[in-house]
């Protein structure tokens, strides 16, 4: 499953890379071709939250083009923010109607990288699969 993050501190890049996932894609402030790169795969997104529970520019650029293959969504944030800990995935989720499949602090703890590995692999199974009605 490809995961693509934007990292503005560091923390989701030291939180991706954690997770020992390979395939990545890192959303760049600097390169803006990069915000607007299509994505012919499906992938879930992580994100850092900016100011008071916002989405980042680059974020928001990258999902005009690619919000149809994003699976899901995680977001980090500093709990500091009270309400607004990692906001930006709350944000996400409700305007592209896609799961959040956590909130997670500056760059995670291994459990939590653990579990997003897990959930992550849940979704990649799922991708494709109809379906079934129980009887």
């Amino acid at each position: 499953m490809l995961i693509a993050f934007y990292s503005m501190t560091g923390n989701v890049r030291r939180f991706v890379n954690g997770t020992d996932i390979g395939d990545q894609f890192e959303l760049y402030e600097i390169k803006a071709d990069n915000q607007n790169e299509k994505i012919a795969e499906p992938y879930i997104l992580v994100t850092s939250t900016y100011g008071f529970g916002g989405v980042p520019a680059p974020v928001e650029r990258f999902l005009d083009v690619n919000h149809e293959g994003m699976q899901a969504v995680a977001s980090s944030g500093n709990r500091n923010w009270g309400n607004n800990f990692a906001k930006a995935g709350e944000h996400i989720r409700l305007k592209y109607n896609v799961p959040l499949l956590m909130k997670f602090e500056l760059h995670g703890t291994e459990g939590e990288r653990e579990l997003f590995k897990e959930k992550a692999g849940s979704i990649h199974e799922s991708i494709g699969r109809e379906e079934v009605q129980s009887y």
